[in-house]
């Protein structure tokens, strides 16, 4: 195992990408005034002194390893609490998930959609943290994907998505093909002990899952590797049949961004439809709520519940049964009606996450304009009161009122099942 030191240090990889993640680990290793922990820290964790810091990383050890320990993954539903309020504030927390959890295993990608790499010479680009990758597909049909970062001096080669032959970084034209390899590099005359072959674009394990792009991050992946097992278990079998295929067109991306922890927003799509009654008055309407039932896999979990009555507006866009499967730790695929649409919620700070949004439908509306736009309206408005509700449990979570909760038995099992294979991953880090 690598020492605490190397392990933050690793996690700091993932932090760059956005300022406010960058404070982060400054907040963990440098001076923390007691105002500043009081903000980011509402209870166990940083409640000290003004003068007091976090130079020892024993310390800091200690503190994190009592705040992951606070959820008992052992005790049953019916007697359990939900993990403290410290997982969904604190910047320590933060830091080991990035490491620990999305640095780790086979990740759905905000941009990555098998249309967009359908043919030849397809690309398209993204970031996971601080990752950036490029994905795309070569003359011959295989699949690549790459870090996005040109071996120069770290320029992005690629941005957005489209077609290309090759990929030529902006900054000074150093060009790569699309399986990675440098082809040309100018004015390197006088360089010595220099070989194109070291300096193509470093890969990154990729793979495709009915219309997903899946990457891992860990470089000791090969991408002959069983994605369909490792990245769904057994219930890959089920969505199948629930009908998450290839052949459903994209229609249209729709981005969030949300003032809660990535892990509100997960909560509540977790919640066996208990807030629909309640926030959701259209939805709940199309839905025989009485009908919802829970399935757990390895990292899967799959709710379903019928639709209300054949024949009304609702039923017609949600079919005779809604499925809605949520791929740990932050991919939701929901299955309703002819509509397919996924839910990839990304953090951005300890308490505020960008959730994207991808619309697929089958090919026999397509071309159903009026259908489409109701159907997205009625997709938004139900966003937008989510948006409502995790906000405000964000703001309940930050107050010195609230720790733990308790779960419903009989409606909360994914939600406790993701806290469970959350907690075994926090758990999984260097304690020397």
């Amino acid at each position: 195992m690598h020492s605490l030191s190397t392990r933050l240090l690793a996690s700091s990889a993932y932090l760059q990408i956005e300022p406010s993640l960058s404070a982060w680990l400054s907040q963990i290793s440098g001076a923390v005034t007691a105002n500043s922990q009081k903000r980011m820290f509402p209870r166990a964790i940083g409640r000290r002194s003004s003068t007091s810091t976090y130079s020892n990383s024993a310390q800091f050890r200690d503190e994190v390893r009592a705040e992951i320990d606070k959820y008992d993954s052992k005790i049953p539903i019916e007697e359990a609490v939900t993990p403290p309020s410290s997982w969904y504030t604190s910047p320590m927390i933060a830091a080991l998930e990035f490491d620990l959890v999305f640095g780790r295993g086979w990740q759905a990608v905000g941009t990555g959609y098998a249309s967009q790499v359908k043919e030849p010479f397809g690309f398209f680009t993204g970031s996971l943290g601080s990752v950036r990758y490029l994905v795309c597909k070569d003359k011959d049909g295989e699949l690549h994907a790459f870090h996005n970062v040109c071996r120069h001096h770290a320029a992005p080669v690629a941005s957005g998505f489209g077609r290309s032959a090759s990929f030529v970084c902006p900054y000074h034209g150093w060009t790569y093909s699309l399986d990675g390899k440098l082809q040309k590099a100018t004015r390197l005359g006088g360089i010595k002990n220099f070989s194109a072959r070291d300096f193509g674009l470093l890969p990154i394990p990729v793979s495709l899952w009915g219309p997903f792009v899946v990457i891992n991050l860990q470089s000791k992946v090969t991408k002959s590797s069983g994605v369909e097992n490792e990245w769904l278990g057994s219930a890959s079998s089920l969505l199948i049949k629930a009908g998450i295929t290839a052949s459903l067109r994209h229609v249209k991306r729709q981005d969030y961004i949300l003032n809660c922890n990535w892990k509100v927003y997960c909560d509540n799509y977790l919640d066996g439809g208990y807030h629909v009654p309640y926030a959701h008055g259209a939805l709940a309407s199309g839905l025989d709520l009485n009908s919802y039932t829970t399935t757990l896999f390895e990292r899967v979990s799959i709710q379903s519940c019928r639709s209300r009555s054949v024949g009304t507006e609702s039923a017609h866009r949600i079919g005779q049964a809604a499925t809605y499967a949520f791929v740990y730790p932050n991919f939701m695929i929901n299955r309703y009606g002819p509509w397919l649409d996924t839910n990839l919620v990304l953090p951005m700070s300890p308490v505020q996450c960008r959730v994207i949004f991808d619309y697929f439908l089958d090919e026999d509306k397509i071309h159903d304009e009026a259908f489409i736009k109701d159907s997205l309206e009625d997709s938004d408005q139900v966003q937008k009161e989510d948006i409502f509700l995790c906000e405000g449990v964000q703001k309940g979570l930050e107050s010195p009122a609230y720790n733990v909760g308790r779960y419903a038995p009989k409606v909360e099992l994914a939600m406790h099942h993701f806290h469970n294979v959350l907690y075994k991953q926090l758990s999984d880090w260097d304690v020397n």
